[in-house]
């Protein structure tokens, strides 16, 4: 074997054991990987309903609020048939692919700017870190399958071609993330189409005229087009839905809120005009400082119209763009940490340290009972109960606590694959993108209250309103029904 081939199997080991100290850590400071849980109570159903189009008659509508806006869900069923695997098994798979996609893809980054590889394995560490990126309803990471997830890391590969200069295959790739995520997608492409611009001197009579006609094609879908009928004030009834995603309106923010998303662009600039003066900032670069200013005076435009309750701008959750700035802040703080080779040593163990520490303890303090990855469904008494409600007839409806998905773990329509009355979380999430059904929360959240001390005439009546099949409660909560099933903790009980 000669020297080139050992230094390259070096690398290639090395390769792979970071890749997977990395699967390990981001997983673990994710609370650990579980399927079904969070936004899988809107995206499994969404698959499942293309895997089986007898399924969710009566919820179809509610989750074609957000479907419509997005092909992954499309995308996703046709992976399932086209392999022959599982949901849960295509879920855990696209997890992992998402993970190793952002860590490439921000790795690529690094190494186009010229960072280190001190810099770059410390851009990894930075990176299992998973937080909340303030008032923005949108984690760094989430410890299941998520569109959103793999879309950023897509934008971020979009980022590394503008850095390499390769601006036509950046923009290519923010065409695969709107794919998968379109609002994603949009923040990304903003920065790519200004970066270029600025970079590509030769391109910007062809890029004037692209961002015209694009111009004029959103204007034209916002006012006859596709969005004209989000062009619209919401009214206080849709609102009062919203009332818990303090995210959606900036003008609620409290001022830490304000001065923590707003010192990113500090942060990027100050070190990017410290790379300036040490001659390793390139032109690509500088485009794509332009570009994440551009993505804050998006933002700072769009305060107004959110404060005017402007449904498109609502929709849109501009403030998701603090994300990519959240990341570029990540790189550029891990370029400043190892500018010289015994501080990138020290901030490399502190941080692996300190992520590992993390990791164990959500696993294994706060959450002792959580595996670092359960690809099916947790082996629960209100799981049994809803894989007996997945063996009874596809178009069954169903009445549970509308908080069920939070309180139990699981959705009624991802453990049992079947319509159910309500899903406060989630459902309350979907009535953003339309006021009729927000309406539908609003009305079942009201017709639902105290569900604990449901009755058996509430029950009859909700019947009536809704053409119930079944209703779940707790086992200790008798209802004078027929019962249909029971375990030691719920009951299900029989409304045809």
């Amino acid at each position: 074997m000669t020297n080139q081939q050992q230094r390259l199997l070096r690398a290639s080991l090395v390769s792979l054991v970071g890749a997977v100290v990395f699967l390990v850590l981001a997983t673990a400071n994710s609370g650990g990987y579980r399927y079904g849980i969070s936004d899988q109570a809107y995206y499994l159903p969404a698959v499942q309903q293309h895997l089986d189009p007898h399924l969710f008659p009566k919820d179809r509508d509610l989750l074609n609020a957000q479907s419509h806006l997005m092909a992954t869900d499309e995308l996703t069923a046709a992976v399932v048939r086209a392999t022959g695997a599982s949901l849960p098994q295509v879920a855990v798979a696209v997890y992992v692919l998402t993970l190793l996609v952002l860590l490439l893809t921000a790795g690529t980054f690094g190494r186009g700017l010229g960072l280190p590889w001190w810099a770059i394995a410390l851009l990894g560490v930075l990176l299992t870190f998973r937080h909340r990126i303030a008032k923005t309803g949108a984690n760094s990471l989430e410890g299941y399958m998520h569109p959103r997830q793999l879309a950023f890391a897509v934008g971020v590969a979009a980022f590394a071609a503008v850095v390499r200069g390769r601006h036509g295959l950046a923009f290519f790739l923010i065409g695969a993330a709107a794919v998968l995520h379109p609002t994603t997608a949009l923040w990304f492409g903003i920065v790519v189409a200004i970066a270029a611009f600025v970079s590509r001197r030769s391109w910007r009579p062809a890029l004037a005229v692209a961002g015209l006609l694009v111009g004029a094609a959103s204007i034209w879908a916002v006012v006859a087009g596709p969005l004209a009928a989000r062009l619209v004030i919401m009214d206080p009834e849709w609102l009062n839905v919203l009332a818990e995603k303090d995210y959606l309106f900036p003008t609620d923010w409290r001022i830490d809120t304000w001065a923590l998303n707003l010192a990113y662009p500090v942060v990027i600039m100050a070190i990017w005009r410290l790379r300036q003066r040490s001659g390793l900032a390139t032109q690509s670069e500088r485009g794509l400082m332009y570009g994440l200013v551009a993505l804050v005076a998006v933002f700072l435009i769009s305060v107004p119209l959110t404060k005017s309750h402007l449904a498109l701008a609502v929709q849109l959750q501009v403030t998701r763009v603090f994300w990519i700035l959240d990341f570029v802040t990540m790189v550029s703080v891990a370029w400043w940490l190892t500018r010289s080779r015994r501080p990138a040593i020290a901030a490399l163990c502190i941080f692996a340290t300190a992520s590992a520490a993390r990791g164990f303890y959500l696993l294994e303090v706060a959450n002792p009972d959580r595996q670092l990855v359960t690809v099916s469904l947790p082996d629960t008494e209100w799981v049994d109960a809803m894989q007996w409600l997945s063996t009874q007839p596809s178009d069954w409806h169903v009445l549970a606590d509308p908080g069920h998905a939070w309180k139990y773990g699981v959705s009624v329509r991802v453990a049992a694959s079947r319509d159910t009355l309500l899903e406060s979380v989630k459902d309350s999430a979907l009535a953003l993108y339309d006021r009729d059904v927000a309406m539908r929360v609003k009305d079942r959240t009201q017709a639902t209250l105290e569900y604990d001390q449901i009755t058996t005439a509430r029950v009859l009546a909700l019947d009536v309103r809704f053409q119930l099949d079944a209703v779940v409660v707790h086992v200790d909560h008798a209802l004078n029904l027929p019962l249909l099933y029971r375990n030691d903790r719920f009951a299900i009980y029989d409304v045809r």
